[in-house]
């Protein structure tokens, strides 16, 4: 039962954690906040996760009710899901190693780095069905402590920003962005696959 028990925190948590795109949005963050100092650096990222958690929970929480609202089943939000997550790993995959975006003196902690670069139109509805497809309570506890364990954890990827650039370089980054999207490639395979095979049952 414990092993059962670690295998889900584990795999939901990996999920959560390759969902958020670390390193694409480590290579936002770095962009954005050039010229800023550590401290400033640091404080962003903590406004970051904050709002990345409360966003994410919200979903992760009432996916189920929005379903029941608007009378869609979980396959084919799984399907819808599957297909929005596939095209983020392309454009992740493909993504330009230099593109940098200009920072401008709003605050960018919410839009855009939070939300769409953190938590972009795929990862929202992928937030949803997994939410939705956990109904145990037990289970539903333990999504969420992974949830927030995979959102700590690219707060302390932000927070070693300038440690990671100097260690693996632009380079580093963008194979890293790519790796990312090879996995999340897989996990709309998965998900789009598993709707499909549900509906037809």
């Amino acid at each position: 039962m414990n092993i059962s028990i670690s295998a889900f925190f584990i795999s939901v948590w990996l999920k959560f954690f390759f969902l958020f795109t670390p390193f694409f949005a480590l290579s936002m963050f770095l962009s954005m906040t050039r010229g800023d100092t550590e401290a400033q650096r640091r404080k962003l990222a903590l406004q970051i996760g904050g709002a990345v958690g409360v966003l994410c929970l919200a979903l992760f929480f009432f996916g189920r009710v929005l379903f029941s609202l608007f009378g869609i089943t979980v396959d084919a939000f799984r399907v819808g899901a599957g297909a929005l997550l596939f095209l983020s790993a392309v454009s992740l995959v493909r993504a330009a190693p230099d593109a940098e975006p200009d920072r401008t003196d709003e605050d960018i902690a919410v839009v855009p780095l939070a939300m769409p670069i953190i938590v972009g139109p795929a990862t929202i509805g992928t937030l949803l069905v997994l939410g939705a497809e956990i109904t145990e309570p037990a289970r539903k506890g333990l999504g969420c402590l992974a949830l927030l364990l995979a959102v700590v954890c690219v707060v302390l990827i932000l927070f070693a920003a300038s440690f990671i650039e100097r260690a693996i370089g632009k380079k580093g980054l963008n194979i890293l962005s790519k790796i990312t999207g090879l996995v999340l490639a897989a996990l709309a395979a998965q998900m789009i696959l598993t709707g499909v095979r549900q509906f037809l049952q």
